[in-house]
Formats: C-alpha cells, structure tokens, sequence
C-alpha cells in the first residue's frame, strides 16, 4: 500500500507540472519573451523528470509482485492465467492502476487552479531573469533570500474563487474547439499507454518485458494528433497574440481552456485503460508467436 500511495503521489506530482506548462504561453505573451518564458519552465520541469524516474520502477514493481503471488500460488508449471487467486491479484492491479489514474486527475485539477497564479509567477521570473542574465543566479537569490521570495510568493500565488471560473466560462469561445476536443483524446492516449502497456504484461506474463515496451502502440495516434493539430494549433495562437492580431485574453481563455480539456482527458483515461492494454497484449502475442 505505502509502494501504491507513493506512486500516485508522483503521477500527481507529474501531472500538476504537466499542466502548469499552459501558464507558460500567456506570461510569454505579457513579457513577450516566449522563449525565455519556455526556458525557465524547464527548470521546474526537471522536478517532474525526477518523480518520473522514482515513479516508473516503483509502478513496475507493483506489477512484479503480483506476478510473483500469482506465480507462488498457481505452482509449477500450472496455468497463471487460470488460477483462480492470481485472477484476484488482475482484479487488485485493475484497481491500483485505476487509483494511480485518478492521482493524474488529482494532479491535473491541481495544476489547472493554480495556473493563473503561476502565469503571475512566470511573468516576475521573466523579469527577474532580465535583470541577473543567469538562472543559477535567479535561483541563488531566492536560495539565500527565502524570506524575501516567501513574502514575494505570498504576494504572489492566490488561488482564484468560483467567481474567476465563472467568468471563463461564460466568456465567449475564441478560440477552435477542434483541437480543444484532440486534447481531451491526447491527453486520454498519453496518462494511460504507460498503465496499459504495464497491465498487459499482467495479461501476458510470459512475455510482459514485450508488452511493456509495447506503449507506443498506443501512443501513435496521440502523438500524430499532437504534432500536427494541437501543438500547431495553439503556437499559432499564441504567436498571433505575439504579433498583437489577437488579444492577450485569447491566450489565457486557451490557457484555461487546455488545462479543462487535459482534466476531462484524464477522466477518459479510465475508459481507454482495459481496452488499451488488450490492444497491447494482442500485439505482444502476434510478436510473441510469429516473429521467431
């Protein structure tokens, strides 16, 4: 239980980051220094790396133990398939992964409440990065200077009341809902081709390492969709805000907007799980059994 609680805690921890990268567009936009605004999101992206490489073994582990009961329990060279007791531990995994999912979905509300208060704190970065030219400086100051960047957080980080979501989404859409609708999909691929792939390899033990490696399959489409109406969508957007021939507000609203459609994603994560690792499971048997 402790390995499982630690593990949604990271994929919460991953996903609030995730989602904190659409306050980056609008405060580039503010500052207009989009690249030095994507810069500096780097540096807070190093922490969802690292909970990323905690998250994974530990993920990985939870399928092995129950590999290893299922194994313990069926005996030599019995069936692990049939057994009755490691079908228990496919039902428990079912579970856990689900409760992971939901940590992505935790971690992604996170994140999307706490948006406009970081695209206020990017924007003072921003400008604080213009004065020390150097990022081991910026971050040397608020190391030696906690007090000063306490008071500047504080000043700084509010979450917004029921009356700012209101007013966004009553706000008139200008923006496609096209590629708000792709993002839902995308974001739907991307939080469970890992899990699914995971879980497959509880369906196929014999040849799990396979159908591990397999989260590609799954992967593909969001990816193409990503690359070729998602991401190009909302660049473009962004650069006409740039350019001053869209409002400022058509950034932020798509802001908003990606960090609901990402929340909504998520939720349809628990949907695309099971079929997904199928989908995976069914690939890894055809590699398995007639490529030799």
């Amino acid at each position: 239980m402790d390995r499982l609680i630690a593990v949604v805690v990271l994929t919460a921890i991953i996903h609030l980051i995730n989602t904190l990268i659409y306050a980056v567009r609008p405060a580039g936009v503010i500052t207009k220094r989009l690249a030095t605004a994507y810069s500096l999101f780097n540096v807070i992206f190093l922490i969802a790396q690292t909970a990323n490489m905690l998250q994974a073994p530990l993920l990985s582990s939870i399928i092995e133990h129950a590999i290893a009961r299922g194994n313990e329990a069926a005996g030599a060279g019995a069936n692990l398939l049939e057994n009755a007791i490691y079908q228990q531990e496919l039902g428990i995994l079912n579970i856990q992964i689900r409760t992971v999912i939901l940590g992505a979905t935790l971690g992604t509300l996170l994140g999307a409440v706490f948006i406009p208060a970081f695209v206020t704190v990017f924007t003072r970065g921003i400008d604080l990065f213009d004065q020390v030219k150097s990022v081991p400086k910026m971050i040397g100051l608020v190391l030696f200077s906690p007090k000063k960047a306490a008071k500047m957080i504080r000043a700084t980080i509010k979450i917004p009341g029921r009356q700012y979501f209101r007013r966004a989404i009553r706000e008139k859409l200008t923006i496609p809902r096209k590629f708000l609708v792709l993002n839902i999909i995308v974001t739907g691929v991307y939080t469970t081709s890992v899990l699914s792939s995971l879980y497959a390899g509880a369906l196929f033990p014999e040849f799990r390492a396979t159908a591990t490696l397999l989260s590609g399959i799954v992967n593909g489409i969001a990816t193409i969709l990503f690359a070729t109406v998602v991401d190009p969508t909302a660049a473009g957007i962004t650069d006409q805000a740039l350019r001053e021939e869209r409002p400022e507000q058509d950034v932020q609203q798509m802001s908003f907007y990606l960090a609901v459609t990402r929340l909504l994603g998520t939720l349809l994560a628990q949907l695309f799980f099971v079929p997904a690792a199928y989908v995976i499971k069914y690939v890894a048997e055809i590699i398995a059994f007639n490529f030799r």
